[in-house]
């Protein structure tokens, strides 16, 4: 069962109030107490000081009658405040159970607390020493008080104090919930504009004006999550767009020039010269399919493995050989300049897919009988490969999105259509870069254009 914010937040006040005011209260019950047997021992104090300034003057059996009768009149009807003298003689004793005080209490000088017989609660006793005069010998002078009173003012300080407790944490909790309930509503109405957000509507936000500052917050990361929300629907409507778009062409094709070859009769020679067309569109087909499924495991964070520290120059210099032929037809050239002596840790297969791309890209933009140059430079992160070619320069806007799939600045610029590729060769790039753990770049300034990435130590 799922429990609202504001009861929890209700109840979790409470909790602490109950705390707080149990942590109040047993203070204030350990100083009542404490005063209360200060206030005792005090009325002890003065009443055995008052009487014991009248019986040490009286030595003989007529003044003791008169100091027996004062211990009557102060002694009060409930008992609550009880005299005793024990002494070897009968005649210097005081109180009917003297004698049995004597025998359960040590009466010593001081303080005490005595259980007497008919009693539930003990008395709290102040005990003196008389010292002998005339007929009468030395006696102890014992003052009683019976704590019933005060334990019954502690009961009843306690029963109060609960009862008080309990009241308070109720309307506690009862504010807190009403504050708790005040305090959210920023949070329902964020939770109502939540609901409200639809896809046919992405651009829907949450307002995060008059918020407080943690749900400021917390509306802010929320509307950047649906910025990127957005921004990822919208790229992936036109990498769908752009699929069909590359897939349509081939198959548009193949369809063609199959139904051309199946409206008459054909030679032998005619049905091959159609196969073999059908066959190239099909390993178009099956590179785009191929690459957008390489291209779908480096989304999902797949990291390129089994690294070895290789010299980048000797792997550049393998997938140029590839390109011999094509750079003979064309009267291309193409050198490597910089540190040919640098190491990187790199996936062999993943880094020549990557640098073929890159030559690929710089062929198709580079016009004959010019020269291609790839850079290899150490940086203090570990090592950087640019390919530079010649040509008419990119505008600055079109740089960042280099890498996107299916992005063309201009297929004008294509200066060999037949050699042209479809799209995603520097998103591959920025692919087996970000499986290396590096990152890619391009520049475009001086009738130059470099493109490249680099590979972190």
């Amino acid at each position: 069962m799922k429990r609202s914010l504001t009861t929890r937040l209700a109840a979790m006040f409470a909790l602490v109030a109950v705390v707080a005011f149990t942590l109040i209260g047993a203070a204030l019950y350990a100083v009542l107490d404490r005063e209360l047997v200060r206030q005792q021992m005090d009325v002890l104090n003065t009443t055995s000081g008052e009487m014991m300034f009248s019986l040490t003057r009286m030595g003989t059996t007529e003044r003791w009658a008169r100091g027996m009768a004062k211990m009557d009149t102060l002694t009060p009807a409930d008992g609550s405040l009880r005299f005793w003298v024990v002494s070897p003689d009968p005649r210097f004793s005081y109180g009917k159970d003297a004698a049995e005080l004597a025998e359960i209490a040590q009466l010593d000088e001081g303080y005490d607390e005595v259980v007497l017989p008919g009693r539930d609660r003990p008395m709290r006793t102040f005990t003196r020493t008389v010292d002998g005069l005339e007929q009468r010998p030395e006696v102890k002078f014992v003052v009683g008080i019976a704590t019933e009173p005060y334990v019954h003012t502690l009961h009843t300080f306690v029963i109060a104090l609960a009862a008080l407790l309990l009241a308070a944490v109720l309307v506690i909790m009862l504010l807190c919930q009403w504050m708790a309930s005040v305090g959210l509503r920023p949070l329902k109405r964020l939770s109502s504009e939540a609901q409200e957000l639809s896809p046919a509507h992405p651009e829907q936000r949450l307002r995060a004006t008059s918020l407080p500052v943690e749900l400021d917050d917390l509306a802010h990361t929320f509307n950047g999550a649906l910025d990127r929300l957005q921004s990822a629907y919208t790229q992936l409507e036109a990498f769908n767009a752009d699929v069909a778009h590359e897939l349509r062409t081939p198959l548009t094709n193949l369809i063609g020039q199959t139904q051309v070859a199946l409206a008459r009769p054909r030679s032998a020679q005619e049905l091959e010269e159609t196969l073999q067309s059908n066959l190239e569109e099909l390993d178009r087909l099956r590179a785009i399919v191929n690459d957008m499924l390489f291209l779908a495991r480096a989304d999902r964070g797949e990291a390129a493995t089994g690294l070895v520290n290789t010299v980048v120059a000797d792997e550049v210099g393998k997938t140029i050989e590839f390109f011999e032929f094509v750079l003979d037809d064309l009267g291309l050239t193409v050198v490597v300049e910089g540190d040919i002596d640098a190491v990187a840790p790199m996936d062999r297969a993943l880094f020549r897919r990557a640098v073929t791309n890159l030559l690929q890209n710089a062929i198709q933009h580079t016009r004959g009988g010019t020269r291609i140059v790839v850079r290899l430079e150490r940086q203090a992160g570990g090592v950087s490969v640019t390919v530079s070619n010649p040509g008419e320069p990119i505008d600055a806007a079109h740089l960042p999105r280099l890498f996107d799939r299916f992005y063309r600045v201009d297929a004008a610029r294509n200066d060999h259509g037949a050699a042209h590729g479809h799209g995603l060769g520097l998103a591959i790039v920025k692919a087996v870069a970000g499986m290396h753990g590096g990152r890619v770049f391009a520049f475009s300034a001086d009738g130059s254009t470099a493109i490249g990435f680099n590979l972190p130590r």
